[in-house]
């Protein structure tokens, strides 16, 4: 088995912060449909806990559910090597899923599984994405008008009014991605060239998400670079009371960059049946609701009505830029270029 690169995830907890899966055969292993399916998540609990519990009403099936950070668990695997009992990897970034289809973890999935998704399905056909959110702008509506935002992000570094009033995350995962995706639309020089010019702007680095649109609505900082449901988590769940709003930009941007999440079926699993019978719920119109509706992500099948709060499927769609997203697995050399950059 390929083993990862040491620099893969820079950012990962130390591995004692994740529960250790325990790979010894349940008593019964004979006896396959006693076997609970191990899912091993990079989806935190509070976000889709629910949607497990579900998947095993509707199937009769048990899941055993390990949860930690995308990069804990992708070492956790490197760790048991064939002697993992993990059957489905579902991941909160492509990133991960594109680390995974390095190591040559997974195993190609069916087209009645890939056919299902309307987009963003990978050209190695080894994992499918579940929902979809998108890299945008977060600002202060109390401070900045939408009309003085730039239309694309690589224009960013020319908004000298909002010098020392940029919030980002360089040590998250998908700013990493995003970073990884301006490489593959931009070039290397020119996305040296983009974060200098945002670095002249000093903006303020925070550890993640939560904290920069906190600090966003109290006047901290004035917008942020971020994925659009933690916007959505503030406006809808504080009933509009705080003060920010989303931007997207021009059709196409990079800057709008499509962050998947995913599941694919690992080669160390013998339960390929239940496997697959997850993955197919997770594109099921249930889950793929629940999603758009409790954790305010776009889906990849097509619904009958979204919530007014999301746009329409195939305008959202539209938003990202089109490559073969199996690119964003190049996180090394972005690592690299961060690490110059002093921001990791």
């Amino acid at each position: 088995m390929l083993r990862l690169s040491s620099t893969l995830f820079l950012v990962a907890l130390l591995l004692t912060s994740c529960q250790q899966p325990d790979a010894t055969p349940p008593a019964d292993a004979e006896d396959t449909d006693a076997e609970a399916l191990i899912i091993y998540s990079g989806r935190s609990q509070s976000l889709v806990d629910a949607l497990v519990e579900q998947f095993e009403r509707e199937t009769g099936f048990d899941a055993e559910v390990r949860y930690g950070s995308d990069a804990q668990l992708i070492a956790t695997l490197e760790e048991e090597g064939d002697q993992s009992p993990a059957d489905v990897f579902w991941a909160n970034s492509p990133g991960a899923l594109g680390a995974l289809s390095n190591a040559e973890l997974l195993t190609a999935l069916p087209d009645t599984i890939l056919n299902q998704a309307e987009a963003f399905v990978p050209s190695s056909g080894l994992w499918v994405p579940a929902t979809i959110r998108f890299r945008t702008l977060a600002y202060n509506t109390d401070a900045v008008s939408a009309d003085d935002l730039p239309t694309s992000v690589v224009d960013l570094p020319n908004a000298a009014s909002l010098s020392g009033r940029i919030g980002w995350t360089p040590t998250y995962s998908s700013f990493q991605d995003f970073i990884t995706a301006l490489r593959i639309t931009q070039g290397d020089e020119a996305t040296n060239a983009w974060i200098d010019g945002v670095q002249a702007l000093e903006p303020k680095a925070y550890a993640s998400n939560t904290p920069m649109l906190q600090a966003l609505a109290a006047g901290e900082i004035d917008v942020a670079l971020t994925n659009h449901y933690y916007i959505l988590r503030v406006t809808e769940r504080d009933a509009g009371t705080a003060p920010i709003a989303t931007h997207f930009f021009e059709a196409g941007d990079v800057g709008n960059l499509a962050l998947v999440t995913g599941s694919g079926m690992l080669k160390t699993s013998d339960q390929n049946e239940k496997a697959l019978a997850f993955l197919n719920f997770l594109l099921s119109e249930g889950a793929e609701q629940y999603s758009a509706e409790q954790v305010y992500e776009y889906p990849v099948i097509e619904l009958g009505a979204l919530p007014s709060y999301l746009l329409p499927f195939e305008e959202a769609r539209q938003l990202s830029p089109t490559f073969d997203f199996m690119q964003l697995r190049e996180i090394d050399a972005t690592l690299d270029l961060l690490r110059e950059q002093e921001m990791l």
